[in-house]
C-alpha cells in the first residue's frame, strides 16, 4: 500500500502528474503492479483524485519511456516485456554499465564507497525481513548510484530508465521471491570497487548479469487486477 498523501488538494497540477507519475512507477518496480495489469483511467483519476485528462496525461508519459503501453481501443497496460525484449534489456545494461566502469573507478571516493555501503546494508535487513519490495528498490539504487559517480547525466538517466525496465523484467519472468539482483554479488563488486580493480570488477559485473538472466523463468502467470484505490491510500 503507498501513501497518498503526496496528493492532497492545493498541489500544483503539474506537480501533482509528477508525483502521481513517481507513484505509479514505484508500483511498477516494487512489483505491485506487475506486467500486462490494466490501468483504467477511470480508477486511477478516482484513486488519485484527478481528471480523467489528468491521467492520460500521465499515462501518455511513462509510454514515453517505455512503462507503459498505450492500446488503441484498450486503454493502458504496464509494460509486458517479452523474453526477446528481456534479453536486449540486459544486454544494453551490461554493455552501457561496462563501458562506464573505468570512469566509475577514476573519480570514486571513500564517501561513494561509504554510500553503496549503507545501500547494501538496507538491501540486505530488506532481504532478510522478505520485504520484496524494498529489497527490489535498494537492488535497483545500487546500480544507479554506483554509475552517478561517473558525473555523466545523460548516461544516467539512460541506465535509471533500463534499470526501471529491468524490474519490470523481474516482476514478468522472476520467480516469486526474487528480490531485484542477487545480494552476494553486489558485495563483491563493492569489494573490486573499493580495490579499483578494472578487470575484476568487470568480469564481476557481467557475472552479476548473466546470473540474473540465468534466474528467469520464461512461463508466466497471469495478475491479478489491483485494488487502485487501495493501493494508493495511506
Amino acid at each position: 500500500m503507498l501513501n497518498s498523501t503526496l496528493y492532497r488538494e492545493g498541489t500544483d497540477g503539474q506537480e501533482k502528474e509528477q508525483q502521481i507519475r513517481e507513484a505509479l512507477i514505484k508500483a511498477m518496480v516494487e512489483h505491485q503492479l506487475l506486467p500486462g495489469s490494466k490501468l483504467p483511467e477511470e480508477a486511477l483519476a478516482e484513486a488519485f483524485g484527478i481528471s480523467r485528462t489528468g491521467i492520460r496525461k500521465v499515462l501518455t508519459r511513462l509510454a514515453t519511456v517505455q512503462m507503459v503501453n498505450m492500446m488503441p481501443k484498450k486503454g493502458a497496460y504496464v509494460a509486458n516485456p517479452s523474453a526477446e525484449e528481456s534479453a536486449m534489456i540486459f544486454k544494453s545494461r551490461m554493455l552501457i554499465e561496462l563501458g562506464n566502469l573505468p570512469e566509475v573507478i577514476r573519480r570514486l571516493n571513500e564517501k561513494d564507497i561509504a554510500g553503496l555501503e549503507e545501500i547494501l546494508a538496507q538491501e540486505h535487513r530488506a532481504s532478510h525481513d522478505r520485504d520484496m519490495a524494498a529489497a527490489i528498490r535498494y537492488s535497483a539504487l545500487f546500480h544507479t548510484r554506483l554509475h552517478a559517480v561517473a558525473g555523466n547525466t545523460v548516461l544516467n538517466d539512460i541506465i535509471t530508465n533500463l534499470t526501471l525496465r529491468s524490474s519490470l523484467v523481474i516482476a514478468a519472468w522472476g520467480s516469486q521471491w526474487q528480490q531485484g539482483c542477487n545480494e552476494s554479488d553486489h558485495q563483491q563488486l563493492l569489494h573490486a570497487l573499493r580495490e579499483k580493480d578494472l578487470m575484476a570488477l568487470s568480469a564481476l559485473m557481467q557475472q552479476h548479469f548473466g546470473n540474473i538472466t540465468g534466474s528467469l523463468n520464461f512461463n508466466r502467470k497471469k495478475s491479478p487486477t489491483p485494488d487502485f484505490r487501495k493501493l494508493f491510500s495511506c
